[in-house]
């Protein structure tokens, strides 16, 4: 749905739970981080290679873990588990509705860590190898200098460190609207969850209300022979066998009643369920437009880090042009004072003379 998203960070993995979080007075309780069930997923960045888990309940996250390759999900009974998180100094547990959901998690979570301990094991070699790089060139050369052109890298220097610090704030910033939208993302994926089920319970109620309409009808027609019989039996005026047969006319016919007024209140409790649908939708729709917005302002903080970048390499190519100015000013003075000293020379062998 949103490309440049997709290929910055992914869910690749969804889960319904009641978060906890371990008491910090006692590190014995748990205390609810959410009041019902809420979605947690699984999100990839491809190019910092890492993997996180996010739970968003309400307008908050309650969850925005990084999985290193030291954590360890356990499971402490046949639908709860846990694992610590160190940065964030607490310890997660999640409640399950059922064993097997709870076994998919705990699968899940051991892929994306063993996932994780290979990201970081390339990442390390590839640090060696840089360093063994760097070790292995040729340092340049120390730059002479004289008192102008001196002033002029300096402040081509202080230019530099200027677009850098500039450039690592709007970074920051595309990073805090990256997880505004993860977040609003995994919102989306909670509201898309709940409608599935809506939609699903919905064809369900449908199916069970023509059907029940159906028997609605047969009850109808069946309550209104009875009432034809009980007058055809009143209008006779019979006793003894007709009085028993009378009484059990009228209490089906009161069962049968008693069974429509129930079945009606079934059909106005679908019919609630259905102004819930509809709600949910329009929560969706809400959320659909929010993310859009929050992908704009992600691609107008990603053409300001480009031209940012754009106007830092300037920078470094004027830099470089005054570099080789200044040398090339260092070699015009040296051979006019080697002039000079040879003239000096001459003159002085001519005052001896």
């Amino acid at each position: 749905m949103f490309p440049h998203h997709r290929e910055r960070e992914q869910p690749i993995f969804c889960a319904r739970a009641h978060v906890f979080q371990i008491d910090p007075t006692t590190k014995r309780n748990w205390i609810p981080a959410s009041k019902h069930a809420v979605t947690v997923s699984f999100f990839y960045d491809a190019n910092r290679n890492v993997y996180r888990i996010i739970s968003v309940g309400g307008t908050k996250a309650i969850i925005n873990c990084t999985v290193t390759p030291s954590m360890t999900f356990t499971k402490t009974s046949q639908k709860f588990g846990q694992w610590a998180d160190s940065r964030a100094n607490t310890v997660y547990g999640l409640g399950f509705a059922t064993e097997q959901q709870l076994h998919q998690f705990s699968e899940k979570f051991k892929e994306v860590k063993d996932a994780a301990r290979l990201a970081r094991e390339k990442s390390q070699d590839k640090e060696l190898a840089n360093t063994a790089l760097s070790i292995a060139a040729p340092q340049s050369p120390p730059v002479m200098c004289v008192n102008g052109p001196e002033d002029k890298l300096f402040r081509s220097q202080s230019a530099d460190i200027t677009l850098s610090s500039e450039k690592e704030r709007i970074k920051k910033m595309l990073s805090e609207g990256s997880i505004c939208e993860m977040n609003l993302e995994a919102e989306f994926f909670s509201l898309q969850d709940s409608n599935t089920k809506l939609v699903a319970a919905l064809h369900e109620a449908n199916a069970n209300v023509e059907q029940w309409k159906k028997q609605l009808t047969a009850y109808q027609e069946e309550t209104d022979r009875l009432r034809e019989q009980v007058a055809e039996l009143e209008a006779h005026g019979g006793h003894g066998p007709s009085d028993r047969l009378k009484d059990e006319l009228t209490q089906s016919l009161e069962e049968l009643e008693a069974l429509l007024k129930a079945k009606d209140e079934e059909i106005h409790i679908l019919q609630s369920k259905k102004v819930e649908y509809h709600e949910m939708e329009h929560d969706r729709d809400e959320a659909i437009h929010r993310l859009r917005e929050t992908e704009m302002r992600n691609a107008e903080l990603e053409r300001r880090i480009q031209n940012t970048e754009q106007n830092l390499n300037n920078s470094l190519e004027d830099r470089d042009r005054m570099d080789s100015e200044v040398q090339r000013a260092i070699e015009i003075l040296d051979i006019k004072i080697f002039d000079l000293n040879d003239l000096r020379q001459s003159l002085v062998k001519l005052i001896d003379k």
